[in-house]
């Protein structure tokens, strides 16, 4: 998270990824320097690292997309709540021993979003395989298959004070659509 969601990925490379000329290129003529578009940001809040905490990011970033207008579809919006629910769901099960407050950041380009949620908890969660007889246990499944039908990316990186962000990034617009 030491980018805030300002890195090579996923923002495309040399910008907003759209020619000089369009009218939705955000860099005037001649100047080589970007403008946001209105709903490009980051932003980061924290939370105890306990139950009510699930509901409350969910409804938190639900509120940023729509204050903040971001062009997103009601099943990206689903699934980005999904995915904020299990990754902060997992933060709680198993990092709240050792990193009682996480964060969750929200990070918006012209063609993408990226939430990640961050602990202390230096152990790196890996998806496990289904298991159909058991409950519980494939939220990282379940992120990692939101993500991919999405066309987006997904990881899990340690932080420098040696914790870890787990983040995923989807297209504000599928392939399909452009």
């Amino acid at each position: 998270m030491d980018d805030h969601g300002h890195g090579p990925a996923p923002r495309p490379e040399g910008g907003t990824g759209r020619p000089p000329g369009d009218p939705e290129h955000t860099e005037p003529l001649g100047t080589g320097v970007a403008r946001p578009l209105p709903y490009e940001g980051v932003w980061r809040f924290t939370a105890a690292a306990v139950d009510a905490s699930v509901p409350q990011a969910r409804h938190a970033v639900r509120d940023l997309l729509f204050r903040q207008g971001v062009p997103v579809s009601e099943d990206l919006v689903q699934g980005l709540l999904l995915i904020v629910s299990e990754l902060v769901t997992n933060a709680v099960r198993h990092a709240a021993l050792l990193s009682p407050v996480l964060a969750v950041e929200v990070a918006v380009g012209a063609e993408w979003v990226r939430v990640s949620v961050e602990d202390n908890h230096p152990y790196r969660p890996t998806a496990l395989e289904t298991d159909h007889g058991r409950t519980g246990g494939r939220g990282l499944l379940l992120v990692r298959e939101i993500t991919r039908e999405a066309g987006g990316v997904c990881d899990v990186e340690h932080t420098a004070s040696g914790g870890k962000v787990i983040w995923a990034a989807l297209p504000l617009k599928t392939a399909g659509a452009l």
